[in-house]
C-alpha cells in the first residue's frame, strides 16, 4: 500500500515528540503553550459560536436556521 511520505514523516515526528513526555497528553500542552509564549507570536482568540443545534422540549435536537420567517 503506498504512504505518503510526508504524512509518514509527520506521524514519525510526531511520536518522538509524545515519547518525549511519555506520552502524558497534559504534560505535551503544557510544553506546547510555553512554546507558543516563549515564541512571541500573536495568537487568535475567537468568540464562542451559537450552536446549530437546539432542544426541544422533547429533547430531540433541531437545526436552527437563524431568524428565519414563513
Amino acid at each position: 500500500m503506498w504512504q505518503d511520505p510526508i504524512v509518514k514523516e509527520t506521524r514519525e515526528l510526531r511520536k518522538k515528540y509524545a515519547e518525549q513526555f511519555k506520552n502524558d497528553s497534559d504534560v505535551i500542552f503544557e510544553d506546547t503553550r510555553k512554546r507558543q509564549e516563549k515564541s512571541g507570536r500573536k495568537r487568535f482568540s475567537f468568540p464562542a459560536r451559537k450552536p446549530k443545534f437546539k432542544r426541544t422540549k422533547l429533547g430531540t435536537d433541531t437545526i436552527s436556521h437563524g431568524n428565519q420567517s414563513g
